[in-house]
């Protein structure tokens, strides 16, 4: 008997205000070591990051799509996302069975989608996408960062922190922030 394929499928950078949303999708097989794989929200950046590795090596097949910050600005971060993990599906290799997609809403694709709450506490497929997404978007954050010093996007990623809304204050935004999400700036 065959191994049904299953896809999970989450993002990384819904709530940034700087950069790209970006959603991973990943097959593993029965052999995997689940025993590495939590919420990425739940892990430390090491321990992501070397799970990652495990992931990329051992995955069935893995992808990443992505949506851009003219696209967020375009369609809303909702959409976007949707896009990204549209694009994270279509990119994979090796078409799946079905798509397990964290939280309420899943893109279209021809492939049978489920949608579960907290998926990326629970789901190893999902919990997979989860560290993909995380630790592609992170880096890609940490090299920008080398193209706008001033910005410290190495440090807090995109997010709203009180540094990182400082630093628009006193450089303006730069051509990677979303002029969509509004944000105020601390005393």
């Amino acid at each position: 008997m065959s191994e049904i394929l299953i896809c999970g499928v989450d993002e990384a950078g819904r709530g940034p205000l700087v950069g790209p949303v970006v959603a991973g999708a990943v097959i593993l097989n029965r052999s995997f070591p689940a025993s590495i794989l939590k919420d990425s929200k739940r892990m430390t950046a090491p321990a992501r990051e070397k799970a990652a590795v495990v992931i990329r090596k051992q995955a069935v097949s893995w992808s990443t799509g992505w949506a851009w910050p003219e696209e967020i600005d375009r369609f809303n971060i909702h959409r976007a996302t949707l896009l990204a993990m549209y694009r994270a599906v279509l990119s994979l290799k090796i078409q799946p069975a079905l798509v397990k997609v964290d939280g309420l809403y899943a893109p279209f694709t021809a492939i049978p989608s489920e949608t579960y709450i907290k998926g990326d506490g629970y789901i190893p497929e999902i919990q997979a996408a989860s560290i993909i997404a995380k630790t592609m978007r992170d880096l890609w954050m940490i090299r920008y960062s080398r193209i706008e010093p001033q910005y410290m996007f190495d440090k807090h990623k995109g997010y709203p922190t009180k540094q990182h809304r400082l630093l628009i204050a006193r450089h303006g935004k730069s051509p990677i922030h979303r002029n969509s999400f509004r944000f105020s700036v601390p005393e």
